[in-house]
């Protein structure tokens, strides 16, 4: 496996100025790459498109949504026991009343088990550990030379600097894989490294 330094820039002219930095400094051309990373979600990961199989908010919603048909039936048959009981109608509308309760409870509890956990903060942060969509300028580099080239990247603008152990093959990250959480490359890991 080969060490990598990577920072993300915003535009492709900002990413290929840091790239001749590094070559300034004395990094050779098969040593740097540049590239897009597509936003959260447009990785094309399945034929449908995506990153995952299930979205992580939408964890909760079959609980929500049993929570909901239990409550949407009773509250139905209330209901439809009350229209019966007040005009005289036939018993077919309560039970009309409670499958129509259900079916809309099943709605509203699905919903409030997703709205709930993104409130709750797993749903927030499954996205705050990913990586930010931009250019990434990657560079294959030694222990003995990272912190130089994070330093470069650091001056010419990259921000989200990251440490990555990855297959490096014919001049360009083999192996990246968007949805890896990145391993920050900070001046505390500089200084005691």
């Amino acid at each position: 496996m080969s060490l990598i330094v990577a920072a993300r820039f915003t535009t492709f002219p900002a990413g290929e100025e840091a790239a001749q930095k590094l070559f300034n400094a004395g990094f050779v051309e098969e040593d740097v790459t540049l590239f897009f990373v597509n936003p959260r979600g447009q990785h094309a990961r399945y034929p449908i498109g995506g990153d995952t199989g299930t979205d992580p908010g939408a964890k909760k919603a079959p609980k929500g949504a049993g929570l909901g048909v239990t409550l949407g039936a009773v509250l139905g048959a209330v209901v439809g026991v009350a229209i019966f009981a007040a005009f005289s109608a036939p018993i077919i509308v309560s039970l009309i009343a409670a499958g129509v309760g259900a079916y809309v409870g099943s709605l509203v509890g699905a919903m409030a088990a997703t709205r709930e956990t993104g409130k709750s903060g797993h749903h927030l942060a499954f996205h705050e550990e990913a990586r930010d969509s931009g250019v990434l300028v990657a560079v294959h580099v030694s222990p003995d030379n990272q912190f130089d080239a994070a330093r470069v990247l650091r001056e010419a603008g990259g921000v989200a600097i990251e440490r990555a152990s990855g297959r490096w093959q014919q001049g360009r990250w083999a192996d990246f894989d968007p949805l890896k959480t990145p391993e920050p490359l900070n001046e505390y890991s500089e200084k005691h490294a």
